[in-house]
């Protein structure tokens, strides 16, 4: 049952296409490729084996296409494109996931419906908010992996280093994990407004994961010398600051919150 409920979730979805993004890069592409593969292989088969094949939607079939597609092209094709591929796999497979939003998005058929369908009644399924707040989430997912592209293209065309640490790794994480919180934040608040009962989240509790990766980030950028040490280390600081104000302001909010309910 655990097993089932993770796997209707978009954000489980999107994993293979994430793993190969912040994997791939030069003298990494075949282990990029290996581990979206197997992860959307994996996928496919928890949801047959779980009976979740009708939450599947169009993002791990085709993921499972393309990771293929480019395990072969690795293995077959000349040594330029595989050099091409090791440089700018990463921006072809973001901008792949940007596509699929969009499209689904054209053809009112957003992508993160097939999950969202699987945790509520059937009578909500075409219910202007229902389809609204999928809209947005697949509007959200697909700025997050146009994010993922420029921050990667940067490195590539404009630094000349697709391994700096920003623009292949930070940078993208970054945007995976607030679209990913997103998901799970922004069906809440529109459940609360439709007076529900529920309690609406607060922004706070949005970024509060964005936050957090200011600390990982800065630790990192000292360890590999991502930047002047002063900005690594107000990273930290500023992640520590932010986190505990943050944290702050929620104890502060809880007991209204519970009063409010009540």
């Amino acid at each position: 049952m655990r097993t089932a409920r993770l796997l209707n979730n978009s954000v489980v979805g999107m994993l293979p296409w994430m793993v190969f993004s912040l994997v791939s890069g030069p003298g990494r592409y075949g282990y990029g490729v290996i581990a979206a593969l197997a992860a959307a292989l994996a996928l496919l088969a928890l949801r047959h084996a779980t009976g979740q094949d009708a939450a599947m939607g169009v993002t791990e079939p085709t993921a499972v296409a393309v990771f293929a597609a480019l395990g072969v092209l690795g293995l077959t094709a000349p040594e330029n494109i595989v050099r091409w591929l090791e440089s700018y796999a990463g921006e072809v497979t973001n901008l792949t996931v940007v596509l699929l939003c969009l499209v689904s998005l054209a053809v009112r058929a957003p992508l993160t419906l097939p999950y969202a369908r699987q945790k509520c009644d059937r009578d909500l399924w075409r219910e202007p908010d229902f389809l609204r707040t999928n809209r947005v989430i697949t509007a959200a997912w697909a700025l997050a992996f146009l994010s993922a592209t420029v921050a990667d293209a940067c490195g590539d065309l404009i630094l000349h280093n697709p391994d700096n640490l920003w623009t292949g790794w930070l940078v993208q994480a970054a945007a995976f994990v607030t679209a990913a919180r997103f998901t799970e934040w922004y069906p809440a608040v529109v459940r609360s407004r439709m007076g529900t009962g529920e309690h609406e989240p607060p922004v706070r509790d949005l970024l509060l994961p964005f936050v957090g990766l200011l600390i990982p980030a800065g630790i990192l950028s000292l360890v590999f010398d991502g930047g002047p040490r002063y900005f690594s280390v107000g990273l930290i600081v500023v992640g520590v600051v932010l986190a505990r104000a943050l944290r702050k302001d929620a104890g502060l909010r809880e007991p209204a919150a519970r009063r409010q309910l009540k």
